[in-house]
């Protein structure tokens, strides 16, 4: 149900990635718009621990399965569904929309493997950079403008987020937190199969009571346990995504569903 975001080749939403410079993009400016096309048919999206708080009130924050789990913001109950953004690319409904989203189309990344230096990169392929006669300049006299400094700490940030969420991550691992989840939704209909959905990982609630005392206490005055049930919390917003799908027609008979 919950996959990570493909790493084998550009993340989540790219289409390709070029660095930055002056040299190529003096003239370049980067339009705003109303519209999210990049998210749509996006079933699950990264999100950063500093985020749980506000995500938790609108979908599900369930963990990927794999050695390094990601916290993902679940939009839809399948692959291909994102029940919140039209087919044009409108958010139908108020949301919190995750920085992963807000961050597209530039990225920090690494331009050599062996340095830790990072550069900001966007995706040419996006309609929102170019040479445009409107929009926001992103170099103004051989120089990074306001609007490209703003957006360098944006994804600076989220950078610094990311580093935090791994270690929340760690922590969980750490104590052996994270199950194999599954979610068992009635189909509605008298004797109707029930909705199976597995392929994703979540926090066991049951090993969560019998952690030590002095760890949970660390953990309230880290701030770390209001974080672990932000993420229980939301899950009962699970059967709300799943009534949006049937609302939408994008529920297929009753199967098991996994990544």
């Amino acid at each position: 149900m919950a996959t990570a975001p493909k790493t084998a080749s550009l993340p989540l939403f790219y289409k390709d990635l070029i660095p930055l410079n002056t040299q190529e993009h003096a003239n370049y400016s980067a339009r705003s718009t109303n519209k999210a096309a990049w998210m749509v048919g996006a079933h699950a999206i990264p999100l950063t621990v500093e985020e749980f708080p506000m995500a938790q009130r609108h979908y599900p924050i369930v963990f990927s399965t794999g050695d390094d789990p990601v916290p993902l913001a679940l939009m839809g109950m399948n692959e291909g569904v994102n029940v919140f953004v039209d087919d044009d690319g409108t958010v139908n409904t108020p949301i919190y929309v995750p920085a992963y989203v807000r961050r597209y189309p530039f990225l920090l990344a690494k331009l050599q493997a062996d340095k830790p230096d990072l550069s900001l990169c966007f995706d040419p392929t996006s309609e929102l950079i170019g040479e445009f006669e409107d929009g926001k300049p992103l170099f103004a006299d051989g120089a990074p403008s306001a609007s490209c400094q703003d957006t360098l700490k944006f994804c600076e940030h989220f950078e610094q987020a990311g580093a935090r969420t791994g270690q929340f991550v760690a922590e969980l691992k750490k104590h052996d937190l994270l199950m194999d989840g599954e979610l068992n939704i009635e189909s509605g209909q008298a004797g109707g199969q029930p909705f199976i959905y597995r392929g994703f990982r979540m926090v066991d609630e049951n090993k969560l009571r019998d952690v030590r005392g002095d760890v949970l206490r660390g953990w309230n005055q880290s701030g770390l346990l209001p974080l672990i049930y932000a993420h229980l919390f939301s899950l009962e917003l699970v059967r709300e995504i799943f009534g949006r799908q049937v609302q939408l027609g994008k529920v297929a008979a009753p199967q098991l569903a996994q990544a």
